[in-house]
């Protein structure tokens, strides 16, 4: 008899594991809006299954707190209850052998502290209190809340022109999103419990590639109010484009020569394209907006001149200051910001970094822009410096894999220490401290700390800072707008506090967010304005979505697009990601699930055809 034998595969296990991939899509796909006690409920009951029932807290505590959770939803449980789940936890959280059953009680205490309402209305009124006036996942979860499954219906139709048109019904800068956008309507994508999220974002792009220019529809009947748009990004301009369309007549001012603001002078060429961006401003202005650019408020005109002359007021001026690192040596020449970087290449004033090291000092969107940009304006190394690992990055995935295929160095686990300079007063290198990954923070990702290593030179002749953005607000500040934390203080509805007539949004508010965001923010901003000035108009489009149909969908690949990013990228600031052909975007189109037709947004109501 053998002492040993090779273990075939346990089929029960085999099967078992393929069922906790399906559960952990449908984790992952769980849309805003489900019962938070039910889905704690049954977490924690797959918490006890995962135990092995050695200690008594897992064994016989977790099994308790199910069974008390589990009143609470039968409407069986008093309010006492609730303390009494609170400190069931507790004390199995502390008495727990390991962390497994620790995790387990620590995820309902959590739950119990964080949404104890609801545990109160099940309690007493026997309902959830929890809802979204929008039901369906992808439109929910996207910030401007775009009616999703109507324009992917309509690119598998075939019908492009009333796909853009039914975007620009919550979103003008279709094209600039169908380029850019950070697409978090798909990571809530309920197909993704079926094989993979489809692919929003480029069925978007299929569609405004394949459409004609439109004009802006008819505007309402003139109110006679007027209104000041300061910034002429995409939040100022979504904001004015749906004022005009309201009937108010709308005047930008916008600092720079041209309009676009960070989708111009942010985001380089080889993502989006000076002509696409200009498609999408040709038809906001084709909605009869007035544009005054090179103005600059607080030099050109005063904040008071405009408050008075116009009903109105938004501001929506962006970030566009650099953050500081802080460091020894960082007023050395060739220390740049990643902003100005990107604004001077946006004015057609890029530097030239020909044979030179780069070093690049940030680990978001930005620094990945300026990353990318170093290399097409000749560097010859470029090297992302970033203090967590290269997983804990805030740049899209897509983003770093495309660097680093370009051949962009990315060095994590380095915190900047000084800057070295050489004789003449400029960068000779970066010296960085090694640092060690640790416990999680309140962000939800671990902090690094001093690793117990020397510090790293990184020898270089430029240093791009890109650890973030703040506002310039002295000029707001005069007329009582307060600020906090390189921020503007505006409520929900972008009204300004203690200011009449003034509003604001946008990164000037959130600080810097994405280019949805800030579409988001105007949209708000249009309508509370519009409310403001003592009116109700509604924003809604003429577009019939075509009719769901009962399909079978089985599982089918996600059809990704294609980079061309690749290392000899000197100089070609040519589009980097090719978009679908016909065939993929009827195939991809055909995945989405309609559910704003079937089960969950069918029975909350289906879709908002106006707001």
């Amino acid at each position: 008899m053998s002492r040993l034998s090779i273990e075939p595969p346990n089929r029960a296990q085999t099967v078992l594991n393929s069922l906790n991939r399906d559960m952990e899509r449908r984790i992952n796909a769980s849309q805003p809006g489900l019962c938070p006690v039910d889905m704690s409920l049954n977490f924690l009951r797959l918490c006890h299954a995962q135990t092995c029932g050695k200690c008594v807290p897992c064994r016989v505590g977790l099994n308790q707190l199910a069974v008390l959770v589990e009143r609470v939803l039968d409407r069986t449980a008093a309010l006492e209850d609730i303390d009494l789940i609170e400190n069931t936890a507790q004390v199995i959280a502390d008495s727990a052998d390991c962390a497994i059953g620790y995790e387990a009680a620590h995820m309902v205490l959590e739950g119990v502290r964080g949404f104890r309402e609801d545990y109160e209305e099940h309690v007493l009124h026997g309902r959830c209190i929890c809802g979204l006036s929008h039901p369906v996942p992808c439109v929910s979860t996207c910030p401007a809340h775009v009616d999703i499954p109507g324009y992917v219906a309509l690119v598998h139709e075939g019908r492009y022109e009333d796909a853009v048109r039914l975007i620009r019904k919550d979103n003008p800068f279709v094209s600039a999103c169908a380029y850019v956008c950070e697409h978090p309507c798909e990571s809530q994508c309920r197909r993704r419990m079926v094989d993979d999220a489809v692919n929003i974002c480029g069925l978007k792009r299929y569609a405004v590639d394949h459409s004609q220019p439109m004009k802006a529809p008819a505007r309402a009947e003139s109110t006679g109010k007027t209104v000041a748009i300061i910034g002429g990004g995409p939040g100022g301009l979504t904001a004015a484009y749906y004022l005009s369309l309201m009937g108010h007549d709308v005047t930008v001012y916008e600092q720079r020569p041209k309009l676009g603001g960070m989708l111009r002078y942010g985001i380089p060429d080889y993502r989006l394209p000076q002509d696409v961006l200009d498609r999408d401003i040709a038809h906001i202005l084709s909605a009869g907006i007035k544009v005054h650019t090179g103005v600059s408020i607080g030099k050109d005109l005063t904040m008071d001149e405009i408050q008075t002359s116009f009903d109105a007021v938004y501001i929506a001026i962006g970030a566009h200051n650099d953050k500081k690192l802080g460091l020894e040596g960082e007023d050395a020449q060739n220390v740049i910001s990643a902003v100005a970087l990107l604004r001077n290449v946006g004015d057609g004033e890029a530097p030239d970094f020909t044979g030179k090291r780069v070093c690049v000092v940030g680990g978001g969107n930005v620094s990945m822009d300026a990353t990318r940009t170093a290399l097409r304006l000749g560097a010859e190394r470029v090297t992302c410096v970033y203090r967590r690992r290269v997983e804990d990055m805030t740049a899209l995935a897509e983003e770093i894999e495309e660097a680093m295929a370009e051949g962009c160095q990315i060095l994590p686990l380095q915190a900047p220490a000084r800057i070295e300079t050489d004789t003449e007063g400029k960068v000779a290198a970066l010296w960085t401290r090694p640092q060690l990954i640790g416990a999680y923070g309140r962000d939800g990702r671990p902090r690094p700390g001093d690793a117990d290593a020397k510090e790293f030179c990184i020898p270089c002749d430029y240093v791009i800072v890109a650890i973030g953005q703040a506002i310039e607000a002295q000029a707001f500040e005069k007329v009582g707008v307060t600020t906090s934390r390189g921020a503007i203080q505006a409520d929900h509805t972008s009204s300004v506090p203690g200011v009449d007539n003034v509003f604001a949004g946008g990164d000037a508010v959130s600080g810097p967010a994405t280019v949805i965001r800030a579409v988001a923010a105007g949209k708000v901003a249009a309508a509370n304005i519009d409310n403001y000035l003592g009116f109700d108009h509604k924003i809604s489009s003429e577009v019939e979505i075509p009719p769901a149909h009962f399909t079978n969908t089985p599982p089918c690949g996600r059809v990704n697009l294609k980079s061309h990013a690749h290392p000899d990228c000197q100089g070609d600031f040519s589009l980097v990601v090719e978009g679908m052909t016909q065939e993929e975007a009827h195939q991809e189109s055909s995945r989405c699930l309609r559910c704003d037709h079937f089960g969950f947004g069918s029975f909350k109501g289906g879709r908002n055809t106006e707001w």
